[in-house]
C-alpha cells in the first residue's frame, strides 16, 4: 500500500470508531525523540521520516506538523501524498492546537492511541474536545490495524554502564531521587521516559537504532523501584545487582494495571511532559498528584567529575578520528570514487581504531553540495552521491564510546569552492565562536544567549531554522533537555546553565539547490570568577577538530574574529598533535596555522 492507500483505510477505521480527527505523533510509549522501528507509526502514514513532527488525518484531509529544519525534507518525501505540510512557527500556518479549535465539528471526537500521546498532550486534546461538546479517544492504536507487516518490539540484550564510566552509583541516585520526592510530600513517583531510567539504574541497552536504552517503566516508591521490563534482556547478573539496590521486576505492559492499584490517599510525583496519556489516566483520578519535572533530567543534565573526565577522552578519540578522516577526504576526493554513505563508513573505522566504541551515536548525516541544504538529511542507496572537488560536504555525526558520546558537525572544502560558499562558511564560523566564548551571570539560559550566535546572521537579515544547541546525554539521548540554545521561548525551555552542562554549539546556513554549511561543537559549561558583581560562567570547547580554513574568507572576520578563531585552532593542534604522526602532525599544523 501506498500512503493515499494507508489513508483511506485510517479514515475506514475511524469512521467505525466516530472518530472524526486522529493525531499521530512521532513519539513511542515513553515519549522518547527518536523510537524503534515498531513505533514509526507517523512515518508509515505520512511517508515523512524526519524525527520530529507530528501527523492529523481528517475525513478529507491530512496533514504533517514539523519545524525548519525539515520543510524541505517534508515537501519532497510527502509530494504526491495528499498530506499537506504545516510549517511549524511559520507565518500564515496554525498550530495543529490552532487547527483542531477552528475545525473540529461541533461533538466531535479526537482519536489518538493514549500510549504515544504525552499526559499534556492529551488533556489539551481533551479541552478541545469539550470546547466543541465533543470527547477523546485514545484507547485504539488504528494504525496498528493498517500496518499488516509492523515489526516487532526489540528484545535486545541490555548492559551495565560501570560506575567508573556513570561516575555514580544507583542507590546513591536512588537516594536523590527520594530526597525531592520527600521535598514535594510525593510518596509515590512514576517515571515513563527510558533515558531517564537507564540514567538511574546504570543500564543500557539496544532497543532504539543509536540510542543504548532500555524499553522500561518504573514506579519509584521510598523502599522499592518497581522495574517493568523485559526481563528476558537482563542477564543473571543485572537482576542481581538491581535487586541488592531494591529493584523488583514486572513485566513491560503490567505497568498500566499496575497504576490503577496506587493508594488514592498518597501523592504521586509526575512529569506531564515525560509521561504518556494512557499512563496518567490510569492513576487513580482522586490520587494527589504533583506534576514537575522528573528530578532524574535534573540531575543527569549536570554531569558528575568523572562523566566530565570521560567526556573528554570521548572527545579527544573523537576528534583524532575526524582530522585524519578531513585528511583522507581532502587528499582523496577526485582520485579514488567517494560517497556520501563510503565517506561515513570511513569515518567510523578512523573511530573504531580509537577503542571502546560502541556504534554511532545518531544516524549520520553525510550530505554533499545540495544535499546539505537539507538540514536532516540521509543519504540512502538511492539518493547516495559522488564526492568531487568545487562544492562543499557536511557531516554530521557521533559516536558512543564507553567514555560518553559526542556529537561533532563539519563542513568541508573539496578543492576550490565558490567566494559565496566561503562567505557563508565564514559567517557559521563566527557565529559559533561568538557563542563558545560567552561569559554570562549564572541565571542565564539559552534563550539569553542565543543572540550571540545569531547576531552575525540577522545582521545580515539572515537566519537558520533550527536550534543553536542542545544538551548532551552521556550514553543516553544524543538530544537531552532541559538545556539548550534557541531564541523563540518554548515551555520548559528556559533551564539555567550550571557548571557541568555540556551543550553543542551548532549555527548553520542552508541554501536550497546549491549548499549548507554547519560547524558544531561541543561545549562544557563551567565556573569563570566571583567578583562583586556576582558568580560568573563561561563555556570551554571540548571538540578538538579544525574549521576548514580552505573555506574561510578572511576578509569578511574582524580582527576579534581571527583572534578567536587563532585561539581555537591553537588548542586543537595543542590537544591533538601529540596523538599523531609526523606526517598527520604537519598537516594539522597547516590546518590549524594562524590567519
Amino acid at each position: 500500500m501506498d500512503v493515499k492507500e494507508r489513508l483511506s483505510c485510517l479514515r475506514k477505521l475511524m469512521a467505525e470508531k466516530g472518530i472524526d480527527f486522529y493525531v499521530i505523533p512521532t513519539a513511542d510509549f515513553h515519549q522518547s525523540e527518536y523510537v524503534g522501528e515498531h513505533f514509526k507509526a507517523r512515518k508509515f502514514m505520512t511517508g515523512f521520516t524526519g524525527s520530529a513532527g507530528t501527523a492529523l488525518v481528517t475525513k478529507d484531509r491530512a496533514f504533517m506538523w514539523t519545524d525548519g529544519r525539515y520543510f524541505i525534507q517534508a515537501e519532497k518525501q510527502m509530494a504526491g501524498t495528499t498530506v499537506e505540510l504545516m510549517k511549524m512557527r511559520e507565518p500564515g500556518y496554525p498550530t495543529l492546537e490552532e487547527y483542531i479549535e477552528q475545525n473540529l465539528p461541533e461533538n466531535g471526537v479526537i482519536g489518538f492511541d493514549g500510549r504515544v500521546a504525552s499526559m499534556g498532550e492529551g488533556l489539551t486534546y481533551e479541552e478541545l474536545a469539550a470546547a466543541k461538546g465533543g470527547k477523546v479517544i485514545y484507547e485504539y492504536d488504528l494504525v496498528d490495524q493498517v500496518w499488516e507487516d509492523r515489526p516487532c518490539l526489540s528484545e535486545e540484550p541490555a548492559f551495565i554502564l560501570e560506575e567508573k564510566y556513570a561516575g555514580e552509583s544507583v542507590a546513591h541516585k536512588l537516594g536523590r531521587i527520594r530526597e525531592v520526592m520527600k521535598e514535594e510530600g510525593a510518596d509515590v513517583h512514576v517515571v515513563a521516559t527510558i533515558d531517564d531510567i537507564c540514567w538511574t539504574l546504570n543500564m543500557r541497552g539496544n532497543d532504539i537504532d543509536f540510542f543504548p536504552m532500555v524499553l522500561s517503566y518504573a514506579i519509584i516508591t521510598m523502599d522499592e523501584m518497581a522495574l517493568y521490563i523485559d526481563e528476558r534482556k537482563l542477564s543473571d547478573e543485572m537482576k542481581e545487582k538491581f535487586a541488592a539496590d531494591g529493584v523488583t521486576f514486572h513485566p513491560y505492559n503490567a505497568v498500566y494495571e499496575d497504576v490503577k492499584k496506587l493508594n488514592a490517599d498518597q501523592t504521586v510525583l509526575v512529569d506531564s511532559a515525560k509521561m504518556n496519556y494512557a499512563i496518567f489516566k490510569n492513576i487513580p483520578a482522586e490520587m494527589k498528584k504533583v506534576d514537575r519535572m522528573n528530578p532524574e533530567i535534573q540531575f543527569k543534565v549536570i554531569k558528575n567529575d568523572i562523566e566530565i573526565e570521560n567526556i573528554r577522552k570521548a572527545q579527544i578519540k573523537d576528534s583524532i578520528a575526524h582530522i585524519r578522516f578531513m585528511k583522507w577526504v581532502k587528499e582523496n576526493v577526485g582520485k579514488m570514487k567517494i560517497t556520501e554513505m563510503s565517506a561515513s563508513d570511513k569515518l567510523d573505522e578512523f573511530r573504531v581504531e580509537q577503542g571502546n566504541f560502541i556504534r554511532p551515536s545518531f544516524e549520520p548525516i553525510s550530505a554533499f553540495g545540495e544535499h546539505a541544504a537539507l538540514c536532516h538529511y540521509t543519504s540512502s542507496e538511492e539518493t547516495d552521491v559522488e564526492l568531487k572537488e568545487g562544492a562543499l560536504f557536511l557531516t554530521d555525526t557521533g559516536a558512543g564510546f564507553y567514555e560518553g558520546s559526542t556529537d561533532i558537525t563539519r563542513t568541508y572544502a573539496l578543492g576550490e569552492v565558490p567566494d559565496i560558499m566561503k562567505e557563508h562558511f565564514t559567517l557559521v564560523a563566527i557565529s559559533n565562536l561568538q557563542l563558545a566564548n560567552a561569559k554570562m551571570l549564572k541565571g542565564c539560559n539559552g534563550m539569553n544567549l542565543d543572540i550571540l550566535a545569531r547576531k552575525p546572521f540577522w545582521d545580515r537579515g539572515l537566519n537558520f531554522n533550527h536550534g543553536t544547541g542542545h544538551g548532551m546525554g552521556y550514553l543516553l539521548n544524543i538530544h537531552e533537555g532541559p538545556a539548550n540554545f534557541r531564541w523563540q521561548y518554548r515551555k520548559n525551555d528556559t533551564y539555567v546553565f550550571e557548571p557541568g552542562i555540556v551543550i553543542t554549539d551548532e549555527p548553520g546556513i542552508y541554501i536550497e539547490g546549491s549548499h549548507g554549511v554547519r560547524l558544531e561543537n561541543e561545549l562544557l559549561c563551567k565556573e569563570w570568577q566571583k567578583n562583586e558583581y556576582g558568580e560568573f560562567l563561561c563555556f570551554e570547547p571540548i571538540t578538538y577538530v579544525p574549521m576548514d580554513l580552505d573555506a574561510i574568507k578572511p576578509e569578511v572576520m574582524s580582527e576579534e574574529d581571527k583572534r578567536l578563531l587563532n585561539e581555537y585552532h591553537a588548542t586543537v593542534f595543542e590537544k591533538i598533535s601529540p596523538f599523531l604522526n609526523e606526517e598527520e602532525t604537519e598537516w594539522l599544523k597547516k590546518y590549524t596555522r594562524a590567519i
